[in-house]
């Protein structure tokens, strides 16, 4: 039994201490029916912004920013 509870233990170590982070957070697979299934942050996202249904989870990417483009200044 001893044994049993020390590989346990060492399995669940190596699983927590591996060093890769999550890549990813888990979102929501947002279903409505007059548009496309679509993944959000999160189920409230869903229902309220978009009254539609949480339908599975899914990897959620954020949008990246865009950056300014600073406009050069015409002589004149």
């Amino acid at each position: 039994m001893r044994k049993f509870v020390i590989a346990a233990a060492l399995l669940l170590a190596g699983g927590l201490l591996s060093g890769s982070p999550a890549k990813a957070e888990v979102g929501c697979l947002c279903a409505t029916w007059n548009k496309a299934p679509v993944c959000t942050d999160s189920v409230l996202s869903c229902t309220g912004k978009m009254s539609g249904a949480c339908v599975a989870p899914c990897d959620y990417k954020a949008p990246k920013m865009s950056k300014m483009k600073a406009k050069k200044k015409k002589k004149g």
